[in-house]
């Protein structure tokens, strides 16, 4: 068994690996209409080419269906499985929080029919703001601010809407609601969805700028999240006095639980990519852990449906990879995963519930492989065990399989 001075985590969001085998336990997450498979159907629909994952040993990940543009490797450079979730939802905070050692046995609440008259109604008071009633269901972000956006810059409503996951979203343009503005009305939206029938697993602040017909989201995105219900790796991490650095938006999903370096925000993919690389240079990390997030293909492409544009960022981060593999020490381990999945070529625009590839390198290998399928939570008992301090609920560890 090896052990490290320094784990990187980076979570692709949405790229799954496969549809878990209770999807159908989960709306519109990929049965019983057709297995949903976000890497599998990208590979077959338009082609895939990640030749420095495929070399790590995506292709060696036990499946029925393998993807067809990823080959084994015969001597792959580390190690690969796949992973099942265990909590109730297919959410990001689900997913994250289950990474880190927590099970979700009550899943955070969603309104398919938009939400109430009196949390409508409590935000109008607030804010001094009418509400788009029409807006209020689930809706494509960029699609609601298409349709809503030309109103709103002529009457300064709100546009307040929400997603098969559990999120309330106030779309706002920066010209018309300033940004201030608009983080005290999600803040105070937060303060009143933190308990059932409304418990809310975030609150998300999407200005956009533009004129009709030509809107676009700004960088300027802030995810208001509840606090973990129970100490995650994050936290353990923290009281050892172990470094913690938080990459993309890896802080507002634990509400800063267990986060001693929030690095920011990631304007893009390749930003994110950007900021991870720095921070493995910082001559003070020495000894830690980092946690990315990389969004662009759950937020630009995978709500979206869009295959191409999905495919291109998985060849943009692939074609990257060896960057951050170079900016890696003797002693460091390297951690590629999902959070759950988001199938471009699935019917309507939510989370596929499905398996979450797992990627190990390090320099440090002296062998390679694939190991044991096993669950989210897994990732971060092998954290614990490599730090040395107690696991969260759930998770086994697989340090002593890297070697």
């Amino acid at each position: 068994m090896s052990t490290f001075n320094r784990i990187h985590l980076v979570v692709l969001d949405s790229v799954g690996i496969g549809a878990a085998p209770d999807a159908n336990n989960f709306s519109n997450a990929g049965v019983p209409d057709g297995a949903s498979d976000t890497l599998g159907h990208i590979s077959k629909t338009v082609g895939l080419n990640v030749p420095n994952m495929a070399k790590i040993g995506l292709g060696n990940i036990p499946r029925p269906q393998a993807l067809k543009t990823v080959a084994a490797e015969s001597q792959p450079t580390g190690y690969a499985t796949k992973l099942e979730e265990v909590s109730l939802g297919k959410d990001t905070m689900t997913g994250h929080w289950e990474i880190m050692g927590l099970n979700i046995t009550e899943p955070f609440d969603t309104f398919w029919d938009g939400f109430p008259e009196e949390i409508i109604t409590k935000i109008e008071d607030f804010s001094g703001r009418k509400v788009i009633r029409e807006a209020n269901k689930p809706y494509s972000g960029t699609q609601v601010i298409a349709d809503f956006g030309p109103r709103q810059m002529e009457t300064g409503e709100l546009i307040i809407y929400t997603s098969a996951d559990p999120v309330l979203q106030i779309a706002a343009h920066e010209d018309v609601i300033p940004l201030e503005e608009l983080y005290k009305i999600c803040e105070y939206a937060r303060s009143i969805t933190l308990e059932r029938p409304a418990l809310l697993g975030r609150i998300i602040a999407r200005p956009y700028v533009g004129e009709p017909g030509n809107f676009t989201r700004t960088a300027n995105r802030r995810d208001l999240a509840v606090s973990p219900f129970a100490p995650t790796v994050l936290d353990k991490l923290n009281e050892a006095g172990i470094d913690t650095y938080a990459v993309g938006k890896i802080n507002d999903i634990f509400n800063g639980a267990g986060i001693n370096h929030d690095m920011g925000h990631n304007k893009s993919n390749s930003h994110g990519v950007d900021t991870l690389i720095k921070t493995m240079g910082l001559p003070e990390f020495t000894k830690g852990f980092s946690f990315t997030n990389l969004v662009d293909f759950d937020a630009l492409y995978g709500h979206r449906r869009n295959a191409h544009g999905y495919r291109d960022c998985l060849h943009e981060f692939d074609e990257r990879l060896p960057e951050i593999v170079a900016a890696m020490k003797e002693e460091d381990l390297l951690l590629i995963t999902a959070d759950h999945g988001n199938d471009p070529t699935y019917a309507g625009t939510d989370h596929t519930r499905e398996y979450v590839p797992l990627l190990a390198y390090s320099p440090a290998f002296k062998s390679s492989g694939t190991i044991p399928v096993g669950h989210y939570a897994d990732i971060s008992a092998t954290i614990a065990e490599n730090f040395g301090v107690d696991k969260a609920m759930i998770g086994e560890s697989f340090l002593d399989k890297l070697v």
